[in-house]
């Protein structure tokens, strides 16, 4: 079985925990989850959130890189237009030294009016920041020399890995997917419904035929040996992360898998936020055609004793199930 885990690193006032503490969290749960063969750890990029929403995905990852050795990591997503892309460039192949590799990265254009708001930067100019900032890293992945807005530059030392991390972008817009066509490495789409944009893109472009979507249900899975039980303790952090979601969408006419819900009882009905036994998550895997489960312990500012205790349970009780 594989499994995977990501982070946003939420942290509203009813979580009752310090930004530090969650981090050094994350940071020791990184550790458990590469000592037990987790194939990705994914985090993501937001500014100026009322609940500390991550704003540094590249040096959480440096951090996470320093303490693992085997588990890939993923930025999903980056926001292209609030970084410089040549310090951009730097840090990404500072990163991909510091981890041997192991990072890749989706690059998306943002959504939140108050962050452009912030960084004072026009939301017309997404389109035209997302693909020089592609523009820009795969130039300087490549460890050459290259034109940069007129001029010759040559950003040193190169990347670990040859080529530098993999750049797909993210979006939720028919330009977004068509633009990844024709720019990126690939595209990871917020909502199914735009990934047949980017795949008529990909074939009027001369290229194979990249199938049907590959993204699944938005789920949130945790465990707990009652699930009642855990349903009721972890439900309002659940509550709280898609209702923060659903704000921005709402407020910013972004398409999103998120939706704001009234109670806790509603959002259980969705079956987008789930506590289950183990045994449960068990049977439901082996059913599956392909056993895999994203984790997301910090839900929503979940408290790490909380998030340690659905991992502890995924470890002795579901793992075993599949070795």
């Amino acid at each position: 079985m594989l499994f995977a885990l990501r982070f946003d690193f939420r942290n509203p006032d009813l979580a009752g925990t310090t930004m530090a503490d969650r981090y050094a969290a994350a940071l020791d749960m990184a550790e458990w989850a590469d000592q037990l063969g987790c194939v990705t750890i994914a985090v993501s990029e937001h500014h100026g959130s009322p609940d500390g929403y991550l704003p540094s995905p590249i040096p959480m990852l440096a951090a996470m890189a320093a303490r693992t050795t085997k588990v890939r990591f993923r930025i999903a997503a980056l926001i292209a237009p609030f970084h410089d892309p040549l310090r951009l460039a730097e840090d990404l192949i500072f990163l991909d030294n510091i981890s041997k590799g192991r990072v890749d990265l989706i690059v998306a254009g943002g959504y939140v009016r108050e962050e452009f708001a912030m960084f004072d930067i026009p939301m017309s100019e997404r389109g035209r920041r997302v693909t020089e900032t592609v523009t820009t890293l795969k130039a300087a992945f490549s460890g050459e020399p290259f034109e940069y807005r007129g001029r010759t530059v040559h950003l040193t030392p190169g990347p670990f890995r040859p080529g530098g991390p993999q750049i797909s972008l993210g979006g939720s817009s028919e330009p977004a997917a068509r633009r990844a066509a024709r720019i990126a490495d690939g595209f990871v789409p917020s909502v199914p419904e735009v990934w047949e944009f980017y795949r008529d893109e990909v074939q009027k472009l001369g290229r194979p035929d990249p199938g049907p979507s590959p993204i699944g249900p938005n789920q949130v899975t945790a465990l707990a040996e009652d699930a009642d039980e855990g349903w009721k303790r972890m439900s309002p952090f659940f509550l709280h992360e898609t209702n923060a979601y659903g704000v921005w969408q709402a407020q910013n006419n972004a398409a999103s898998p998120y939706r704001t819900a009234v109670d806790a009882d509603h959002l259980r009905t969705t079956g987008q936020y789930r506590v289950l036994t183990p045994e449960r998550l068990v049977a439901e895997q082996k059913a599956a055609s392909f056993a895999f489960t994203q984790l997301h312990p910090l839900c929503g500012g979940m408290p790490p004793e909380s998030a340690w205790d659905s991992l502890r349970l995924f470890e002795r009780e579901v793992l075993p199930a599949f070795r």
